[in-house]
């Protein structure tokens, strides 16, 4: 990974895949986009546009009337499906696509997420380049190269290793996102910190004076007026994490592209409990966020427990999740039932050998753990509040 300082451009290598994630003030044009593969002509490679109905406004912008019609998805968790997927195939397919030809994705990870799959498996591979639009795909989905779709009710069940050649972030778009949005992929920069052996989590206490934005938003989300000075700090603040999350998660990734290690694997801190919690609330009743951070303060526990993540600490990640308005307690609210959870988290992808593992925060950073079938009595224990 190299660094240019001057224009916020992170160069990555995953395995034999280049990718470039650019963090920039504002929306990129379409010629910028093309410009970054030096294979490709502007006036005769098919591109495809895949948005939602919330960023549709914006790719038509990037696309400024040029190249075929938008394949417009539902949006949401609901919409990650082997539907949304046939969809976008179906439009590449009408488009004329080859092998040589584009997927720009203008949206957040579930949006991100398909239209990669779909490049992944367009022809065995098709050129994919991302407009990241929310703070959680900024944060954490557009990087690294993770694709997929929910299937049989199980979050990513499907999916494939295939980065994004260019990965635009226009910091800018963030002031339109609702405080839900915002909070959700805040939840993923906190996660990331607590992995950064050396930052010794970027000091918490710059972190909690953004708790009124995460509950409120920017107060001029529409962009109509010129924001106040407190927002842009607010502005600024995220700016410098969203690059930090960058460059950690890039390092990490890099070391293990296809979490054939232990190394890329950490990035799931949290994920056992989120994930198995999203399913047991029905996928899409809460933000990916929300449940990761609960997820993490149970990680606490069972480190606690296990005597693996200190008091200190643990209480320090736990109170600070707390004080930024997620919730922290188990049960969680949102849970149908502990039956349901323990149902899908023994489903869960992240299973190794039949052996389910775990993510705790250590000292520093964090490790994985490996939990036997006498151990996850332990789990179902802290997902119901037993171990508080």
């Amino acid at each position: 990974m190299c660094l240019d300082f001057l224009t916020m451009n992170y160069h990555f290598k995953f395995k034999d895949r280049e990718s470039t994630v650019r963090i920039i003030q504002n929306i990129p044009t379409r010629e910028e986009i093309l410009s970054s593969f030096e294979e490709i002509s502007s006036d005769n490679t098919p591109v495809l546009f895949v948005c939602d109905c919330h960023t549709k406004h914006i790719a038509e912008r990037i696309r400024d009337g040029k190249g075929p019609p938008l394949c417009i998805l539902e949006a949401g968790e609901k919409a990650k499906n082997l539907q949304s997927l046939e969809i976008i195939l179906n439009a590449a397919k009408n488009a004329g696509f080859a092998r040589d030809s584009l997927f720009i994705a203008v949206g957040g990870g579930v949006i991100t997420d398909m239209t990669g799959f779909a490049a992944s498996i367009y022809m065995r591979g098709a050129k994919l380049s991302f407009v990241s639009t929310t703070l959680l795909g900024m944060a954490d989905a557009a990087v690294g190269g993770k694709t997929g779709i929910d299937y049989f009710e199980r979050k990513n069940l499907a999916g494939t290793f295939y980065p994004a050649h260019s990965v635009y972030m226009p910091i800018s778009v963030l002031r339109s996102l609702p405080p839900e949005q915002l909070k959700s992929g805040f939840a993923e920069i906190v996660k990331t910190l607590i992995l950064d052996k050396e930052s010794d989590d970027l000091s918490w206490e710059e972190l909690k004076p953004l708790k009124d934005l995460l509950e409120n938003g920017f107060e001029n989300r529409t962009g109509s007026e010129k924001p106040n000075s407190a927002s842009e700090t607010q502005e600024q603040i995220l700016e410098r994490l969203v690059s930090v999350s960058v460059k950690i998660k890039g390092r990490i990734v890099e070391a293990d592209p296809e979490e054939t290690g232990e190394q890329r694997a950490l990035l799931n801190l949290g994920h056992s409990f989120a994930h198995a919690l999203e399913s047991s609330a029905g996928l899409g009743v809460l933000s990916h966020g929300e449940a990761v951070a609960w997820g993490i303060v149970q990680s606490c526990v069972l480190g606690r427990i296990l005597g693996i993540t200190p008091e200190s600490r643990a209480r320090k990640i736990s109170s600070l999740i707390k004080d930024l308005g997620y919730q922290s307690m188990a049960p969680h609210p949102a849970m149908q039932s502990i039956d349901a959870f323990m149902t899908a988290l023994l489903d869960d992808k992240k299973k190794k050998n039949g052996v389910l593992r775990f993510i705790i925060p250590a000292e520093r950073g964090a490790v994985l753990i490996r939990l036997d079938n006498k151990q996850i009595g332990l789990i179902q224990d802290i997902a119901a509040g037993a171990c508080a």
